[in-house]
């Protein structure tokens, strides 16, 4: 096993943040399918087995992105500098931002219009009540806060460098890689919990089934969600300057598997199991544990999944490579879709896993489809990816052997 370490791309965590942003799709499909009224419709067909799919996958699914993420970024920094890095990604993600937020918001209330008239026979009602003013705590920022969130880190990644640049001895620097290499270990899981813990046991009404709350309405996410997220981008970027810990964390990956399930299975049992309790915890004993159990669980499954991708994933791949590409785009314009798969599929006869199957996979292909046709292969490639790939690759000119 080796694991690449220097400038080259780290082929295992590329695939990893891709099949992040993928597993996003199959999360918001198994929602229609959770027994309690969670999503725009409860499918008939609603089993607790799908909240068990969404919560294993909202466990650990945006930390290891964001954990993913700050590592690219000091890695881009490294390579590119500073100003290079921050048009990039005012660009890539500030633009995709802007750009498709509107067409995802038109798209999503399309299809909360099109739910209503069904369910008010065929015509949409003119006594509604009128939407809710917008403001900075309920601007919708939908599937897409992630990006938000991201340009929010970016700027506070760019203010603290420009801050230690003035740490012309090296000192500061020097400080946290031995305290990152001290870090590594079994006992990861439990350091990057304690911040997290403490975050969900201050929020009033945690709900604790859904863990990190998603900053998807307003424009100051909320507190658990920048600590929980936030936390995860650091270690990345502490990871990025020593990269030969990578090599440490892969060969930890029985040790946090077994952990992972461990702590996963405790916090879901906290949380209600398969009840799915979505009321606030209120007794502070129940909410002191499910907070520690429930943080733990968080990061030991974020490393789990790292460490994964480190040991058996660092070779290339061109498939990986192609889904992990294609994830941001994919990512991006699945929400109407997956919505509107579930309303087409409300009086399906079939079971939920069927239905959540079918979405899914339906989602996936149209995403992969306009990806090849609208996006890789155009100057949106570029653009959303970082470069073009050309629809056929120049034959290399043969030259006969002498």
């Amino acid at each position: 096993m080796s694991i690449e370490t220097q400038a080259e791309r780290l082929h295992g965590l590329d695939a990893l943040r891709g099949g992040a942003l993928m597993l996003g799709l199959v999360l918001h499909a198994a929602m229609a399918y959770i027994p309690q009224p969670i999503w725009i419709a409860t499918d008939q067909s609603a089993a607790p087995g799908a909240g068990v799919v969404f919560f294993v996958i909202h466990l650990f699914r945006m930390t290891t992105f964001f954990l993913i993420a700050g590592l690219f970024a000091h890695m881009m920094i490294a390579r590119r500098g500073w100003l290079k890095f921050a048009i990039d990604r005012a660009s890539r993600i500030g633009g995709a931002l802007a750009i498709f937020w509107g067409l995802v918001l038109a798209g999503i209330i399309a299809v909360l219009l099109w739910k209503v008239a069904i369910d008010n026979g065929g015509t949409l009602p003119t006594d509604g009540p009128p939407p809710p003013p917008l403001t900075l705590e309920t601007f919708p920022l939908t599937h897409l806060w992630f990006l938000w969130v991201l340009l929010i880190f970016y700027a506070v990644l760019l203010l603290a460098r420009a801050v230690l640049s003035l740490d012309r001895g090296g000192g500061i620097a020097r400080l946290a890689d031995r305290l990152t290499g001290a870090l590594i270990g079994p006992w990861t899981p439990v350091i990057l919990a304690a911040p997290l813990a403490l975050a969900f046991w201050l929020r009033p009404a945690w709900s604790a089934f859904f863990g990190i709350p998603t900053p998807d309405t307003g424009l100051v996410p909320n507190g658990v969600a920048l600590t929980g997220f936030g936390v995860a981008f650091v270690f990345g970027l502490l990871l990025d300057r020593r990269r030969d810990l990578l090599e440490r964390i892969a060969r930890l990956w029985p040790v946090f598997i077994v952990v992972a399930l461990g702590a996963g299975a405790g916090a879901f049992v906290l949380t209600g199991g398969a009840a799915i309790r979505l009321e606030p915890v209120t007794d502070p004993a129940l909410k002191a544990a499910t907070a520690c159990v429930y943080a733990f669980a968080v990061y030991a499954s974020t490393l789990a999944v790292v460490a994964l991708s480190l040991r058996f994933m660092s070779g290339h791949s061109a498939i990986r490579r192609y889904l992990a590409d294609a994830s941001y785009w994919v990512y991006i314009v699945h929400l109407p879709l997956v919505m509107a798969g579930q309303v087409l599929l409300l009086d399906a006869p079939w079971p939920w896993f069927v239905k959540l199957a079918a979405v899914s996979t339906g989602v996936l292909a149209i995403g992969l489809v306009t990806y090849e046709v609208l996006i890789r292969h155009t100057f949106m490639g570029r653009w959303l990816n970082g470069q073009r790939v050309p629809w056929r690759r120049p034959m290399p000119d043969l030259v006969p052997a002498e």
